[in-house]
């Protein structure tokens, strides 16, 4: 796919929850083009609706109104998501929950193993492998996640506040695994947070608030 086309196009994008007066708009109208190689950060406070625009992108929600196109050539593992919270899986080990986005995509076991654990190590947790996420921390989980979707290798990575539960120093070197991978595979990679830093390091970025996705501001 050449550089400039676009993996995922958002055109006046809405997504609102419930109906009547209890409704709640949490994206209005998002116009969003992500191309393949792109960096883009999503920059608000909480409640700005930077997690809903991430659930569009990935097809986790539809549109209540306009569209979300993504491009034909995406598998359905072609797109990693990061989520915020809690996300592995209780019954299984660190390492198994790295690999299962492999396993289930048929890849040889001994090689979704071998993906895993290297992904781990990116993120200094490859000494987790054999726990079980009850027994790793908060911030050691949000680690596991960020691994589990570089093990996949997507070409769209999409970070939901990936170092939001990290101290600085570790949500550094997270950010840096999400941007060495995603530059060795040529992947997109699209990064919500709420901390100008994470921002800065990335090519462009646009502010969420109130729902409202801003124009775009280029980082030199």
């Amino acid at each position: 796919m050449p550089p400039d086309e676009a993996l995922v196009t958002c055109t006046d994008a809405a997504l609102t929850f419930g109906r009547g007066p209890q409704a709640v708009v949490a994206v209005h109208g998002a116009d969003l083009k992500i191309g393949a190689g792109g960096r883009l950060a999503v920059v608000g406070p909480s409640g700005s609706g930077k997690s809903s625009l991430l659930h569009l992108l990935a097809g986790l929600e539809k549109p209540t109104s306009g569209t979300v196109t993504r491009a034909a050539s995406l598998g359905p593992y072609d797109i990693g998501l990061v989520l915020q919270g809690d996300s592995l899986i209780p019954a299984l080990s660190v390492v198994e929950n790295a690999a299962l986005p492999l396993i289930l995509a048929d890849r040889p076991e001994d090689e979704a193993r071998q993906a895993a654990l290297a992904a781990l190590a990116l993120v200094d947790a490859a000494d987790l492998a054999d726990r079980l996420p009850e027994e790793i921390s908060g911030g050691q989980a949000q680690r596991v996640a960020v691994a589990r979707v570089l093990a996949q290798s997507p070409r769209l990575i999409l970070a939901d506040e990936p170092t939001g539960r990290l101290d600085h120093a570790t949500g550094a070197r997270v950010l840096d695994a999400l941007l060495t991978a995603a530059s060795s595979t040529g992947a997109a990679l699209v990064v919500t947070t709420h901390d100008p830093a994470v921002a800065a390091r990335l090519t462009t970025r646009r502010t969420m608030r109130d729902g409202r996705l801003l124009a775009p501001e280029e980082v030199s």
